[in-house]
């Protein structure tokens, strides 16, 4: 456990620090100038319209995601605010420095975990956290992957808590989603807002897609042909994310296919056409390791394709993300991110890590028994924003619930304190006011090289207050805005 988190006030991105009750400080932040002068200048009704018009605008497009278990609604639009978040270009320069640290470190402990397993024999991480895990695969221990390169697609949650300081609150490496939000965003912004965009000077998303695609066709087998093909692998119309494997199949101009439209012959992968089976090179999977191949993990699964990871084993088709890279998005091994940093770079983490108590250890449990109320208590395996309690906000028979299955099953939990995340403008029922965001940037690691578009996918907590910022918890989304001067 490392040193916590002192926030004396909240850091609000376009004006400073707010202490609560205070009124907000005369000085604007410089990231913010021209959008203060354009809020300034803009009709009361001008946001009000603009707001609906995105509405629309997401409608039409058929933008949803599903909620599971919620009878009252299947579908939803996930919320989008018009004011846009910005980061001045020396703030996200300093955070993608970090962000390719990280996933160099990501990639090569899922390398070394499967293969040398230097880390567990210098103690860096405990073998117990690795052979017990459920994401680990042992099908993959002692297996090479094309270009050693396990994750090509990572989503890195930061939140922010004060000017300098971007803080890693999870690695999202297994099937990370939400880029489509990024880019859908950004096209309701410039459509919108035309006025406001002329007065700065925005880096570009758009690139996002076309970068993928490098991406993908860098990492193909390397047997593959000069031109290899790339599929995405959804598991159907039924997933809450098929809108966003639907539209990048589409952006990439590659095929979008189910399990069924797949086969194997002689450990080669190929998908069925009108012209006949055509090879497939590599395979972005949004499909989870227990569902890819019924012959090797679930026997029930019809979403995957018997014989695919024998075509993967064999070195004939890339599978992007790895089996086996869930591993990483486990919160007990992101507690160890800071030494996975030093020991297979060398360097000192760039992006701090929130402070952890591992409940698995008796002194960590100990504390956070004693402090439940002023603590944030996960699932290891959680994602989503379910299956966690935030202390500060949570009644007392929430927290006495959690207690209980803490001291049943301490080893599932990790606890981290209640961070005063940094607010931006946001336009809510009762006009712009602050609310608390976090971060999804987006980097894409090739067989060449990293790369990452400038900015990523703003999540906020509508909620006054609520430091949840889940779409699937009520949450919403911003256009994040990178300036080039």
């Amino acid at each position: 456990m490392t040193d916590v988190i002192e926030a004396p006030a909240i850091f609000d991105e376009m004006y400073g620090f707010l202490r609560r009750g205070a009124g907000n400080p005369a000085s604007v932040r410089d990231a913010y100038v021209a959008l203060d002068a354009w809020l300034g200048s803009a009709p009361p009704q001008l946001l009000e319209t603009r707001r609906s018009q995105a509405e629309i605008f997401f409608r039409r497009l058929g933008i949803t995601f599903a909620v599971y278990g919620d009878a009252q609604a299947s579908e939803r639009l996930i919320p989008f605010d018009i004011i846009p978040r910005v980061l001045q270009k020396h703030e996200w320069e300093q955070l993608e420095r970090g962000l390719r640290q990280r996933v160099r470190a990501i990639n090569a402990f899922l390398s070394d975990i499967y293969g040398r397993r230097e880390c567990l024999r210098a103690g860096v991480v405990p073998e117990e956290l690795i052979w017990r895990n459920p994401a680990y695969a042992p099908e993959m221990a002692g297996r090479a992957v094309p270009h050693d390169l396990r994750v090509q697609i990572a989503g890195i949650d930061v939140v922010r808590v004060d000017a300098d300081s971007f803080y890693v609150l999870e690695d999202n490496v297994r099937t990370p989603s939400g880029v489509s939000y990024m880019l859908e965003n950004r096209e309701a912004m410039m459509r919108l807002f035309p006025d406001l965009f002329s007065r700065n000077a925005i880096a570009p998303v758009e690139t996002y897609p076309s970068l993928l695609l490098e991406t993908l066709r860098s990492v193909a087998p390397p047997g593959a042909r000069h031109d290899p093909t790339v599929a995405l692998l959804t598991p159907g119309q039924h997933n809450s994310a098929f809108y966003e494997h639907s539209f990048l199949a589409d952006k990439l101009g590659i095929e979008l296919v189910e399990g069924s439209d797949l086969i194997v012959r002689d450990s080669v992968l190929y998908m069925r056409t009108t012209e006949g089976p055509k090879r497939v090179d590599v395979l972005y999977r949004r499909l989870d390791d227990d569902f890819i191949d019924p012959l090797v993990f679930r026997p029930d699964s019809i979403l995957g394709v018997p014989g695919l990871m024998d075509a993967y084993l064999s070195g004939n088709v890339t599978l992007t993300n790895a089996v086996g890279t869930g591993i990483a998005d486990d919160k007990a091994i992101y507690s160890y991110m800071p030494e996975i940093i030093r020991f297979f770079t060398g360097e000192e983490p760039l992006l701090k890590n929130v402070p952890t108590w591992r409940c698995r250890e008796p002194d960590a449990l100990a504390h956070v028994l004693d402090n439940l109320e002023s603590l944030v208590v996960k699932e290891v395996n959680g994602s989503g924003g379910y299956g966690m309690l935030v202390g500060p906000h949570a009644s007392a028979s929430e927290i006495e619930a959690f207690r209980r299955k803490l001291i049943h099953a301490p080893k599932g939990f990790i606890a981290q304190p209640t961070l005063a995340l940094s607010t931006c403008p946001t336009y809510v029922e009762s006009g712009v006011a602050p609310r608390h965001v976090d971060l999804r940037p987006f980097v894409l690691c090739g067989s060449d090289e990293i790369r990452i578009v400038p900015g990523g996918l703003t999540r906020v907590a509508l909620r006054e207050g609520s430091l949840v910022v889940n779409s699937s918890q009520g949450g919403g989304t911003k256009d994040t805005w990178v300036l080039e001067h």
